[in-house]
C-alpha cells in the first residue's frame, strides 16, 4: 500500500516562549510591585490623596495588582482579567496610585494581543474589558457629578474633565490593542522566518548528501568500466597463455604481451579518471570517444574474441560526455559477451547515425540470454550503471535477450544542431 500524504498542519500558530522568560516576568512583576509601593507612599506624603482605606492597605493593593504579570506570557487572559479585577476594586473600595498601576493595567492588556494563541479568544476577552472600562468610567463620571467640589467648577470645567478622561482612555487602550497585535504578527513571523530558514538548511544537507551519493556512483560506474574490461581481458590473455605455455611459446608470449598492454591501457584510463575527478567534470582529451571504437573492438580481437565493428553513416558530432557514455556501453557490452556468452560467440558492434539521434548496437548470438528468460536489468551489474551513464546525456538504453538467442544491449542518445558545437 502507498502511504497516504501527511495532513497540512491547520493548527494555528503558537509563539514560542523563549528560554528565561518566566524570570524576567517575575522581575518585572517585582519591579512594578515595588515602584507601586513607593509611589503610593510618595502620593501619600506629597499630596496627602483621601485614600477609601488605610495607606498600608493601599500599598498592599499595589502588591497584590503587579502579582500576576509574573505569568503574563504564559496566562495572558488570565493575567488581563485579574488584573482589570484588581484594579477594579482598588479603585472602587481602597485607592490606586495613578502611576505604576497605569503600567500594569497596559502590560496585562498588551500581553493578550502579545501572546494569547486564541485570537478570536485575544479580541473578545480585550473587547470584553474595553466595554467593562468604559462601564465603569461612565458611571464615575456620572457619580462625580454631584460632587460639590466639581459642581462649583461649572458644567463646561465638568464636560472638559469627562472628555479628557474617555479620550485619554480610548487611546490608552486603542495603543494597548494595536501595540499587542503588533508583537504577535512580529513573532510569528520571526517564526515562519527561521522555520522556512531551517528547511532550507535541511534541503542543502539533503542536496549535499544526493551530490555525495551521485558522485560516489560515478566514480564506482567508472571505474567499474575501466577495471572489469581489461581485468577481464588480462584474465582470458593469461588463462590462453598458461595453456599454450608448453606447445607453443610464441602465442603464450604474444598472450602475456596482450595482458601487458592492456594493463598499461587500464593505469592509463585510471590516470585520466583521477585527473577527471580532481580537476572538474570538463572531459579531457586522453578520455575514450567514439573514434576508439576501432581500436577497442580490435583489443577484443587481439585476446580471441568474435568481433565486429560496423559504422552506419557520417561519423557523429556529439560532445564528449555523450561519446564517452557510448564508448564505455561498447565496451560493457564486450566485457559482458566475453563473461557470458561463450567462447564461440560473435559479437556485432553496430554505430547508426541519424539525422537527430545517433544508435550504438552490441549484439552477440551466444548463450547469455533466450526467449523467455527472467527480466532484467541486463547482463552483469554494469547494465544498471550504463544505463545511468546514458540517460545522464539525454538518451536511452535497451538490453535484454534476443529471440533467436544471444543478447542485445542498444543505446540512443539525440544529436545536437549546432553546427559549431564539435567534440
Amino acid at each position: 500500500m502507498r502511504p497516504s500524504p501527511a495532513a497540512p498542519d491547520t493548527s494555528p500558530p503558537h509563539r514560542t516562549l523563549q528560554p528565561g522568560w518566566r524570570r524576567r516576568d517575575a522581575l518585572a512583576a517585582c519591579v512594578l510591585a515595588l515602584a507601586g509601593v513607593e509611589l503610593v507612599y510618595l502620593s501619600d506624603f506629597a499630596q496627602a490623596v483621601p485614600w477609601k482605606a488605610d495607606v498600608g492597605w493601599v500599598a498592599l493593593g499595589a502588591v497584590v495588582l503587579a502579582a500576576p504579570l509574573a505569568w503574563r506570557r504564559r496566562f495572558p487572559v488570565a493575567v488581563m482579567v485579574a488584573v482589570s479585577l484588581v484594579y477594579f476594586a482598588l479603585g472602587t473600595w481602597a485607592g490606586i496610585e495613578m502611576y505604576a498601576s497605569q503600567v500594569v493595567l497596559f502590560l496585562g492588556f498588551y500581553s493578550v494581543g502579545a501572546w494569547c494563541p486564541d485570537r478570536r479568544r485575544a479580541t473578545w476577552s480585550r473587547a470584553a474589558v474595553a466595554v467593562g472600562m468604559a462601564v465603569w468610567l461612565g458611571w464615575s463620571t456620572v457619580d462625580q457629578f454631584t460632587d460639590p467640589e466639581v459642581g462649583e467648577r461649572g458644567v463646561n470645567a465638568y464636560m472638559a474633565i469627562a472628555a479628557i478622561q474617555f479620550l485619554v482612555n480610548i487611546a490608552y487602550f486603542a495603543g494597548a490593542w494595536v501595540f499587542g497585535d503588533r508583537a504577535w504578527n512580529a513573532a510569528i513571523e520571526r517564526q515562519e522566518l527561521e522555520a522556512a530558514h531551517a528547511e532550507i538548511r535541511q534541503q542543502q544537507d539533503r542536496l549535499a548528501e544526493q551530490a555525495v551519493s551521485l558522485e560516489r556512483l560515478r566514480i564506482a560506474r567508472e571505474l567499474h568500466d575501466v577495471v572489469a574490461h581489461h581485468v577481464t581481458a588480462m584474465g582470458v590473455q593469461a588463462g590462453a597463455a598458461r595453456l599454450s605455455m608448453a606447445r607453443d611459446p610464441d602465442a603464450a608470449a604474444a598472450h602475456l604481451r596482450g595482458v601487458e598492454s592492456s594493463a598499461r591501457d587500464a593505469v592509463s584510463e585510471l590516470k585520466t579518471l583521477v585527473h577527471t575527478l580532481r580537476d572538474g567534470e570538463e572531459a579531457p582529451d586522453s578520455l575514450p570517444r567514439l573514434a576508439d571504437l576501432d581500436a577497442l573492438v580490435e583489443e577484443a580481437r587481439t585476446i580471441g574474441q568474435r568481433a565486429e565493428l560496423h559504422r552506419i553513416g557520417p561519423e557523429p558530432q556529439l560532445p564528449p560526455p555523450a561519446q564517452l557514455a557510448l564508448y564505455r556501453t561498447a565496451q560493457e557490452g564486450l566485457t559482458n559477451a566475453r563473461k557470458h556468452a561463450g567462447p564461440r560467440a560473435s559479437v556485432a558492434v553496430r554505430l547508426r547515425t541519424g539525422a537527430d539521434r545517433v544508435e550504438l548496437e552490441v549484439s552477440d548470438d551466444g548463450r547469455g540470454g533466450r526467449v523467455g528468460a527472467p527480466a532484467s536489468d541486463g547482463a552483469g551489474m554494469g547494465v544498471p550503471g550504463t544505463r545511468e551513464r546514458i540517460t545522464s546525456v539525454g538518451g536511452t538504453l535497451e538490453a535484454g535477450p534476443k529471440p533467436g538467442g544471444g543478447w542485445l544491449v542498444r543505446a540512443t542518445v539525440p544529436t545536437r544542431h549546432d553546427p559549431e558545437e564539435r567534440p
